[in-house]
C-alpha cells in the first residue's frame, strides 16, 4: 500500500460512517479521479480493505492501521462486523 504524497492537501471529511450506513459503492469496486488520494480511518471495529491493483491485497484495517486510496486504483471496504470509520480526501 503506498502512502499519501509529500504536499498532498486535504480537501475534504466525510461523515462518519458504519456497517448499517456505509455507501454501497464504496462496498463493490470502484476508484477516486485522477489525482485524488484518500485515508480510510477507522475509528472502532475492523475494515477488510481489497485493493485491485496490479495484483489484489486484502488488508485489515482498524484504528491503529488506516488504508490509502490510490487514484485510479480499483478498491473497496467490507465492514467486518460492528464498525465506524471515515475517509478523508486528499490532492
Amino acid at each position: 500500500m503506498k502512502s499519501i504524497p509529500e504536499g498532498a492537501v486535504a480537501y475534504r471529511r466525510t461523515a462518519e460512517f458504519n456497517e448499517e450506513n456505509v455507501p454501497e459503492v464504496w462496498l463493490r469496486p470502484h476508484s477516486t479521479k485522477r489525482g485524488r488520494w484518500a485515508t480510510i480511518n477507522v475509528l472502532e471495529g475492523q475494515l477488510l480493505y481489497v485493493i485491485n491493483g496490479e495484483s489484489r491485497e486484502e488488508i485489515r484495517l482498524d484504528a491503529d492501521h488506516c488504508g490509502v486510496v490510490e487514484p485510479g486504483v480499483g478498491h473497496f471496504v467490507k465492514p467486518l462486523g460492528k464498525a465506524r470509520f471515515y475517509l478523508e480526501f486528499y490532492r
